[in-house]
């Protein structure tokens, strides 16, 4: 049993869902530690504080959520964020001083947690894991219109070759901070994310759509995720335009009031296209929410630039419905082309178009897709996953404690031989 610290500063894993700063990690971060506690560690998730929520709240049995004064409580800029870092650091480290025991292992996601996660740990004499989630220099490649900053880029480096050890949640993410970080090799465990196969796996599709006010006859199409250029959606609107299946509809699940301007955008261009009769526009939801949407539609698109793993993709398939998606980072990983959807090599509408009327117009093959599918996603059970970061958790805290003694023995060693060339 061990106390594990997770950091996520620059978002809350309890936030709502399809924000600006709120999606798949937000979900990582959350259900990996409860189901760590549900091993039998002590896990604390700790945030940076945003409104008037308690300092300390138990989310279940070994599970607390922790909020760090950092900055003002109402909510910031992301890019705004790493001003306030030091006094996370700082009153986090308060924090801990009161605590009964300190903790194992230090555990930090995305770029800003892992530059306060190297000085916790160092502080605390813990190992430092980091999950990077993206990656500031890919998506400056995967997308010409990008501008992650340098420091960003910077500080991922820094965090790369400081960690005790680098979670990927690919075979893609693992190479590619091998070649643009110049990462250890050695110090990365590539470990997919997980899902909760309890809340995702197939509805009634007709009973969803009730549910949802969807018209039961209309072929319908799903978008899910964090509304933002970088996933494509534009590429999905104009897809619709093409597409040659009569009365296809298009549900767009995400986007907080920060995304306003971009909805504007992309609705305007529903409109030039003359498709905004068909695009519905849902707003961010609960997590809980989203298994209807999945069972509701005939098809997820993922039409991404870049994604380090592909979380919707998977959400999809262990709801039974087919993936078409771009063929980029961490998709590859979990979407078998022509076996439980397709991916799409060109990012641009008219091979999404293609495959998307190949799916909605062949019920067999989409019924073949959605069984292997749900089969496929089996591997990614949040137990597995848990257990296999506990297993990272040991290996570096077996490794921290040798390398502590190894020094400690050597000081010892010298001093002796101090002391013997002195009695000469």
């Amino acid at each position: 049993m061990k106390r594990i610290a997770q950091l996520s500063y620059h978002t809350s894993p309890v936030a709502a869902l399809g924000g600006r700063v709120s999606g798949g990690m937000n979900v990582y971060v959350l259900e990996l530690s409860r189901e760590l506690a549900r091993q039998g560690h002590h896990v604390d998730i700790f945030t940076r504080r945003e409104g008037d929520g308690p300092a300390v709240e138990i989310l279940e049995p070994g599970l607390r959520l922790v909020q760090i004064e950092a900055g003002p409580v109402e909510p910031v800029e992301k890019e705004d964020l790493p001003a306030h870092l030091g006094d996370f650091v700082r009153n986090l480290l308060r924090f801990v001083a009161g605590e009964p025991r300190p903790y194992d292992v230090v555990h930090s996601h995305y770029w800003q947690s892992a530059r306060a996660g190297i000085h916790v740990a160092r502080a605390l004499g813990a190992p430092h894991v980091t999950m990077f989630h993206t990656l500031g220099e890919v998506k400056n490649r995967a997308r010409i219109t990008e501008e992650e900053p340098r420091r960003r880029i910077l500080h991922e480096r820094n965090a790369a070759r400081r960690a005790d050890a680098i979670i990927t949640a690919s075979d893609h993410e693992r190479a590619v901070l091998r070649r643009y970080y110049g990462a250890d090799e050695s110090r990365m465990d590539t470990i997919p994310c997980g899902i909760d196969l309890e809340l995702f796996y197939p509805r009634d599709r007709d009973a969803a759509r009730v549910r949802l006010g969807i018209n039961p006859g209309a072929p319908v199409l799903l978008w899910v995720g964090r509304l933002e250029k970088l996933k494509g959606v534009d590429i999905l609107i104009q897809a619709l335009a093409e597409v040659e299946t009569p009365g296809t509809q298009l549900i767009i699940v995400g986007g907080d009031a920060q995304a306003t301007g971009l909805r504007e955008e992309l609705s305007a261009q529903a409109e030039d296209a003359g498709v905004r009769d068909r695009v519905r526009f849902e707003g961010a939801l609960p997590h809980d929410a989203l298994p209807d949407y999945y069972a509701a539609a005939d098809v997820c698109v993922v039409p991404s630039y870049y994604e380090s793993f592909g979380l919707v993709a998977v959400e999809s398939m262990a709801c039974g419905t087919p993936v078409v998606a771009s063929r980029v980072g961490g998709l590859v990983s979990t979407v078998i082309d022509g076996v439980n959807g397709y991916l799409i090599p060109w990012r641009c509408p008219g091979p999404f178009a293609e495959k998307l009327d190949v799916l909605l117009n062949n019920p067999h093959l989409r019924h073949n897709f959605s069984r292997a599918g749900r089969r496929n996603v089996e591997r990614f059970r949040w137990r597995n996953i848990a257990m296999a970061l506990s297993s990272v958790y040991e290996r570096v805290e077996t490794r921290k404690s040798r390398d502590a003694n190894e020094a400690a023995f050597d000081a010892l060693s010298n001093e002796a031989l101090e002391s013997a060339l002195l009695a000469e």
